[in-house]
């Protein structure tokens, strides 16, 4: 059976928690979709287009996955899309309450044979978030080996006007 995995997030920045995550998730699923979450109620630093480079050149070395974007219902996207597995990465305790209900909703709504999987992120990870990234890295703080390089030098850019 070829099996259909999604991780989804805003991924404003992908940090390398993130990334451990995905590296870790494309070993077990034949195909790893990385859905870029639209969130209106969020004021994004980077747009929808520049994520999307920006994940897709990080995730250039791995052959079975994609980066795509969606608005709406996680769970409609994965029962169009006819994906197996949601991955959820968690980091302490606290995602995890959170995470068990979203989890617990979706089933209702996902379309039979979907599973939601829970992958702990690397520990050295366990305390970055996107939006610690975007706060020290403003305030003039070192996130280098927090985030992917192309996101940093994307970063740095976008600090200098560039």
């Amino acid at each position: 059976m070829h099996i259909k995995a999604l991780y989804t997030g805003s991924f404003d920045p992908l940090t390398n928690g993130h990334l451990n995550i995905i590296e870790r998730a494309a070993k077990l699923y034949d195909e790893l979709t990385i859905g870029i979450i639209v969130n209106p109620s969020k004021k994004s630093m980077f747009s929808l287009e520049e994520r999307k480079e920006m994940i897709g050149e990080t995730l250039k070395h791995l052959d079975n996955v994609k980066v795509d974007c969606f608005s709406g219902l996680l769970a409609d996207y994965v029962n169009e899309n006819k994906f197996n597995v949601v991955v959820r990465g968690l980091r302490a305790a606290m995602d995890f309450e959170y995470e068990i209900q979203m989890a617990h909703m979706n089933a209702r709504l996902f379309d039979e044979q979907v599973e939601t999987v829970f992958l702990m992120t690397d520990p050295k990870y366990s305390f970055i978030s996107s939006s610690m990234m975007k706060e020290v890295h403003t305030l003039g703080g070192s996130i280098e080996g927090l985030v992917p390089e192309v996101i940093l030098n994307k970063m740095n850019g976008s600090i200098m006007g560039e």
